[in-house]
């Protein structure tokens, strides 16, 4: 098996790897091309960010900066919005739903490392996938962890950093972020 392969399913690798640095430095040159072209020019950064992700939808805008890791683990949703700042840390796949809105310096964190520290200053690290769903709206700041998954139609207060999953049609916030309210969503 593959660092690449270990890498996006969760499983111990070591992100030295060749084909990983190459994958990185890809997305780096990419995220480059992307910054350069004006916003104006938005069918040019759209298909600059169709080679850059997985999957996205026919509709989406994101702000510059956006940094990511790889890219090819990103599944960018219909109509999603990434405000000013957003960083993807994708070693693991991160779906995006459709109608997502994400507020200034939102930061989605797949990659994760052993807690002993000899394991940890080996250099092995793993990544868990995140999930977030559909109508759901990220406010600024918010850090959402490795392995979570955000519901439908929620909303995550900013500044809150998101540990454990979030379920559909909820209100959010807090460090440790903690559902406060539910959502009628049904009118």
């Amino acid at each position: 098996m593959s660092e690449k392969e270990k890498m996006t399913q969760g499983l111990p690798y070591d992100p030295n790897n060749a084909e990983l640095v190459k994958g990185r430095l890809s997305a780096r040159r990419l995220l480059r091309e992307i910054t350069a072209i004006s916003e104006d020019e938005e069918q040019d950064r759209k298909m600059l960010f169709r080679k850059l992700f997985a999957e996205t939808g026919d509709e989406f805008y994101i702000e510059n900066p956006f940094i990511c890791d790889y890219g090819f683990n990103i599944y960018w949703g219909e109509n999603a919005y990434a405000n000013f700042g957003c960083i993807i840390l994708d070693a693991a796949p991160v779906y995006i739903g459709k109608n997502v809105m994400m507020a200034p310096g939102v930061k989605l964190m797949t990659a994760t490392h052993p807690l002993e520290y000899k394991a940890r200053n080996s250099g092995i690290e793993f990544a868990k996938p995140i999930h977030i769903g559909d109508n759901v709206w990220i406010g600024s700041g918010v850090i959402v962890n490795p392995g979570v998954k955000i519901g439908n139609n929620s909303v995550i207060g900013s500044g809150s950093v998101v540990v454990k999953d979030i379920p559909e049609n909820v209100v959010a916030v807090g460090n440790p972020c903690k559902v406060m309210k539910s959502i009628d969503n049904a009118g």
